[in-house]
């Protein structure tokens, strides 16, 4: 189970990055385009070349319409599609100047507790995340510029949530065996195996 898991994660993130890195393309090329619509509208482009501006804009060279809304549906879903691969390897920050101190059976009830409330919070998160979706599909809200209705952004965040709920419910159920067997189930460092 842990490697299938391990596996929809890695995909999830993978997913994420290709997504993120179009929003940073989508980003240089608006920043550019604003640039050169700038230098396009310039007064002595102007004077020297009027409907230049107009003809080069009619192309399509110009900032993109609506980048900023295109990199916020994209960046709420690199956040959720990173989230399941940094549950399962144990990527949170953590200080361990306390616990390393610690007896093996209290580092496992520790681990259990903080694996419990990262469960319980990703849950929480997922149910949560699928009633905003619900409600903006009840209202039919659109974006500002796109008009692209605001259901989207939640549905696609929707299954990295889902994927983290699971992963968390797995861990912490995992956390409980370890306890109560008293031997290492999940890894112990919690990285991922290559």
């Amino acid at each position: 189970m842990h490697r299938v898991l391990t596996a929809a994660a890695r995909f999830m993130a993978l997913l994420g990055g290709a997504l993120l890195t179009a929003a940073i393309l989508v980003t240089v090329v608006s920043i550019v385009g604003r640039a050169l619509d700038s230098l396009f509208h310039a007064d002595w482009l102007e004077a020297v070349a009027p409907g230049f501006a107009d003809w080069l804009i009619a192309l399509g060279i110009g900032p993109i319409n609506g980048d900023f809304e295109l990199v916020k549906y994209a960046m709420a879903f690199a956040i959720f599609s990173f989230i399941p691969l940094c549950q399962i390897t144990g990527g949170h920050a953590s200080v361990d100047v306390f616990t390393s101190m610690m007896s093996v059976r209290a580092n496992r009830v520790l681990r259990l507790f903080a694996d419990v409330l990262f469960a319980i919070a990703l849950v929480v998160i997922a149910t949560q995340l699928y009633g905003g979706f619900e409600a903006k599909l009840r209202s039919g809200q659109t974006s500002f510029l796109l008009e692209m209705p605001d259901w989207w952004g939640y549905v696609i965040c929707i299954p990295g949530a889902v994927l983290s709920a699971v992963i968390g419910i797995y861990l912490a159920a995992e956390r409980f065996r370890e306890l109560f067997t008293g031997r290492d189930i999940l890894p112990g460092d919690m990285e991922v195996e290559e």
